[in-house]
């Protein structure tokens, strides 16, 4: 299956007019959970058509609160406080307001070269999981500005706004309490050329379950399109790239021969109910607390080997690839 990229006309005049790089400004993380404490930082892969940013502004969203800003040698560091549109209990004592932006200025960092800004925070638990918690930020040099301010989501504008996919807490449904949860995906960030890939696991599998799923998230911080085209694993006869989407009312699976693609500054989630990883023909049982092997090969990028914990599985499991035992059982 072929699939079309899309290109904005007016998003690439405006690019151009700009003079903006290719590279789009980031967090290095990709995934919070809801309600728990954490890190964001921004990585700046360039100034403002060539100039060097001697001003960064982060806006705090809606939902994020008690921001604190890690201070930067060389640059000024101030915030701006405001009025929450929730309140948020803070072990007890209520908050209405806290810190909405956040401004490193009277630095000087060259179009050359790279930087990160970081913050702390919490998200709140309000929150939903599978949203996007969008941080605009703002450059400014010497006589213009790079801006990435987008929370349309679109991947047609130059100037999208990086952002957070929020996950579920430790007790499933969003609260975190300040600390990672004990059954959650991997959190070490492995880096393949452009490509970084984190948030990697399996679910544990069902007494004789023959296939498992494994899940993961890929972004692609390069200036070109890759494709994931391959998977394997000796926990496994066969693996393969699969895509679960509703037809018509029906929930239904199918192999992506061609691969899956990773267009260029964008990030794709592979997880329950959508893109997947299904192990088939299983070697043995997938069981809470092990480890499997897989390697993923990439058209450009290469091949990667990940050792992907097993979790405990749940609803949100179930629906990803349990209730395909039998789909495979027959096609077999």
């Amino acid at each position: 299956m072929t699939y079309p990229k899309t290109t904005s006309i007016a998003a690439l005049c405006l690019a151009l007019l700009a003079g903006t790089a290719h590279a789009h400004a980031t967090l290095e993380q990709k995934q919070a959970a809801v309600g728990a404490t954490t890190k964001v930082t921004l990585r700046v892969p360039h100034g403002c058509a060539g100039e060097a940013t001697h001003s960064l502004r982060i806006d705090i969203p809606e939902g994020f609160y008690a921001a604190k800003p890690m201070p930067k040698a060389g640059w000024e560091l101030t915030t701006e406080t405001g009025a929450y549109a929730t309140p948020y209990d803070n072990h007890g004592k209520e908050m209405t307001e806290g810190v909405r932006a956040v401004i490193w200025s009277g630095g000087d960092l060259p179009d050359a070269f790279y930087d990160e800004f970081t913050l702390r925070g919490t998200v709140g638990p309000g929150l939903t999981p599978g949203e996007t918690l969008y941080f605009p930020a703002l450059q400014t040099c010497a006589s213009g500005t790079a801006d990435w301010t987008d929370t349309s989501g679109s991947h047609d504008v130059p100037n999208p706004a990086p952002g957070l996919t929020l996950v579920a807490g430790s007790d499933g449904h969003g609260h975190g309490h300040g600390h990672a949860a004990m059954d959650m995906p991997a959190d070490e960030m492995v880096t393949l050329g452009d490509l970084e890939l984190s948030a990697y696991f399996v679910r544990a599998t069902l007494p004789n379950q023959p296939v498992a799923g494994g899940f993961l998230t890929v972004t692609n911080g390069g200036d070109s399109d890759d494709t994931l085209i391959a998977a394997s694993s000796d926990a496994a006869a066969r693996v393969e790239i699969h895509e679960m989407a509703m037809q018509g009312e029906v929930m239904k699976m199918r192999a992506l021969e061609n691969g899956l693609p990773i267009p260029a500054g964008e990030t794709v989630m592979l997880k329950p109910g959508g893109f997947h990883i299904m192990f088939m023909d299983l070697s043995g049982p997938m069981t809470e607390g092990d480890k499997a092997e897989v390697t993923l090969t990439f058209e450009k990028a290469g091949a990667v080997t990940l050792t992907m914990p097993v979790l405990a599985r749940d609803g949100t499991a179930h629906d990803a690839h349990g209730g395909h035992d039998a789909h495979h059982k027959k096609s077999e």
